[in-house]
């Protein structure tokens, strides 16, 4: 099992700040992501492009898509954010 913890888009748009599920690369995670915010806000704004194109760590280290994930990691999931 690890533990998703959402930040940026993620948070505010569905109001879910972690998750924990059972996968064994990040890749692995982004359905599930997808189907927990459906489920936390069936309307909700949030797609697959949204979560291919968030920052990705991993036990505090920078992670990728095709990383390998191991029980008990803590995985961060943050939005790009731009403004100005």
């Amino acid at each position: 099992m690890v533990k998703v913890k959402l930040f940026g888009l993620f948070r505010l748009d569905t109001g879910l700040k972690e998750i924990n599920a059972e996968a064994s690369s990040v890749k692995e995670l982004y359905p599930i992501i997808l189907s927990e915010a459906k489920k936390a806000k069936p309307n909700t704004i949030i797609t697959a492009a949204d979560i291919d194109g968030c920052v990705v760590m991993i036990n505090g280290k920078q992670g990728r898509k095709s990383s390998k994930l191991k029980d008990g990691d803590e995985v961060y999931l943050m939005s790009p954010v731009c403004g100005g």
